[in-house]
């Protein structure tokens, strides 16, 4: 394999062009520049943004947006000429030493290790007689159809002064009176944020928007992926502009409340 310290050394044609200039004073060191630049040409060292070698720089300036303090600019100046070919052998040499680090990170997880809401256990009860209302067995409080996240139409007339509870798929079955404690009285969605193939917080976002929601409970599981249901309510609320009284509480796989 050609070594990319000769192909820079090949590729030195001195010429006027446009190219990036860093502030070294404005940079914070943040690495966001780092992924934006498709060639590869900036590095982080020293806690700075650094330009590894003009060759490396096409000048166009994409990484420009994504500088959070403005240290980065596009000047003329004297520069060795964009290679694209030599960018194209130091991308492909990244890519090979990032797939070498993740196999090496790999092999050193403990094999038990893994997800913790993939992890297998048996969750022992004591057998209890079926609870019953005075009229009878209880009933359910699913006030709407569809439920799904991704089926409901976002202006049903159901949303219109609703109470909503976005509930993640599992709680249901791990909290047995959820349909008292969290669906009474409320329009219910649920979702889950692993498997969905669908961008919660847009969907939402439109709901809260188009509608006069009166509150919003969110149920998630304790474990980490459910935290992707929160963090799209969240992004939501944020994004409509408008104030909602909001709440979260967090079911164990045991079916234990722990409240935020």
């Amino acid at each position: 394999m050609t070594n990319l310290f000769d192909m820079i050394e090949r590729s030195r044609f001195i010429m006027i062009r446009k190219i990036i200039s860093i502030n070294e004073e404005k940079c914070n060191g943040c690495g966001i520049c780092i992924n934006a630049c498709h060639e590869g040409a900036l590095q982080l060292i020293d806690g700075k943004a650094k330009l590894i070698t003009d060759s490396y720089c096409d000048g166009l300036g994409a990484c420009l947006p994504e500088c959070p303090t403005g240290a980065m600019e596009i000047i003329e100046r004297e520069a060795d000429e964009f290679d694209e070919e030599l960018v194209k052998a130091r991308m492909e040499q990244k890519k090979e030493e990032q797939k070498n680090e993740e196999q090496k990170k790999e092999d050193q997880k403990p094999v038990a290790f893994g997800c913790p809401g993939m992890r297998a256990k048996t969750i022992e009860r004591r057998e209890q007689p079926v609870q019953k209302t005075m009229e009878g067995p209880m009933e359910s409080q699913l006030r709407q159809w569809p439920c799904q996240i991704k089926l409901v139409p976002v202006n049903a007339p159901y949303f219109n002064n609703a109470h909503l509870l976005v509930a993640a798929d599992c709680t249901a079955y791990a909290y047995a009176n959820i349909h008292q404690e969290f669906m009474r009285n409320k329009i219910t969605i649920i979702g889950c944020p692993k498997l969905d193939d669908i961008d919660y917080a847009e969907k939402l976002g439109e709901i809260i928007r188009r509608n006069e929601i009166k509150s919003i409970t969110v149920l998630r599981m304790e474990v980490p992926c459910c935290g992707g249901i929160v963090a799209a309510v969240k992004k939501a609320l944020m994004e409509s502009g408008k104030m909602i009284p909001w709440s979260v509480h967090i079911i164990t796989t045991d079916g234990v409340i722990v409240y935020e």
